[in-house]
């Protein structure tokens, strides 16, 4: 048997001297993961039946599709809001320690998440132009020191091949949407953005990548 030839010898030293190890359980992993295979595992999947409009998952042997009362006596600006996985267990302390333990590395997880939601049929035969990250105020992202969204969005792009474009820009600096009230986060959005100057994205299909779920109400 010829002798095992390593292509990128860098790599395997670099692994040999500084180990990748699992972000929840400190396991031995690859170079490129994050996690590992039985932290994956446990990762709360979203499976039906589930919210049409909002994806939250419910019991029982419904078969039909269906939009929860929390969905149906409001007025929604969007189709559904596509999830892949719950914010619970595995899935919540990865994101809590991407975007506020600061672990960066972890965008590269949260995004093959996000790919995962791209395989939901209420997303089966659209074609998006350009992925958008909601962008923080610059006030906001010099005192954080980057801006997940985009992170994320990136991540996105990387695995998609979707084109990525900076178009939004914000107006005014935010209070954060996790202390309003459902009342008060609906206002939120209301004139919040503008386009950046010289961009256009008229008659484009984008794909907004934000950290935090959408209202539902207009901008």
């Amino acid at each position: 048997m010829p002798p095992r030839v390593l292509t990128n010898p860098c790599r395997g030293l670099g692994s040999l001297f500084y180990p990748a190890y699992g972000a929840i359980c400190s396991a031995a992993i690859e170079q490129d993961e994050s996690l590992c295979r039985s932290c994956l595992e446990t990762a709360p999947r979203i499976r039906a039946p589930f919210c049409a409009k909002c994806s939250q998952p419910f019991s029982g042997a419904i078969t039909d599709s269906f939009t929860c009362a929390n969905c149906e006596d409001r007025v929604l600006h969007f189709d559904a809001a596509v999830s892949a996985y719950r914010s619970h267990g595995v899935a919540r302390k990865v994101m809590h320690d991407f975007k506020y333990g600061r672990h960066l590395h972890l965008r590269h997880q949260l995004g093959r998440w996000l790919a995962d939601a791209m395989d939901d049929p209420r997303l089966a035969g659209r074609r998006f132009d350009f992925i958008v990250p909601v962008p923080l105020h610059a006030t906001r992202k010099r005192e954080r020191g980057f801006n997940q969204a985009e992170l994320l969005a990136l991540a996105l792009h990387r695995l998609t091949g979707i084109s990525l474009q900076n178009a939004l820009q914000r107006t005014r600096y935010p209070t954060t949407p996790t202390q309003f009230d459902r009342s008060e986060r609906m206002e939120t959005p209301r004139g919040a953005f503008r386009l950046r100057p010289g961009r256009n994205v008229q008659d484009f299909r984008l794909l907004f990548v934000d950290a935090v779920p959408p209202t539902g109400s207009p901008a």
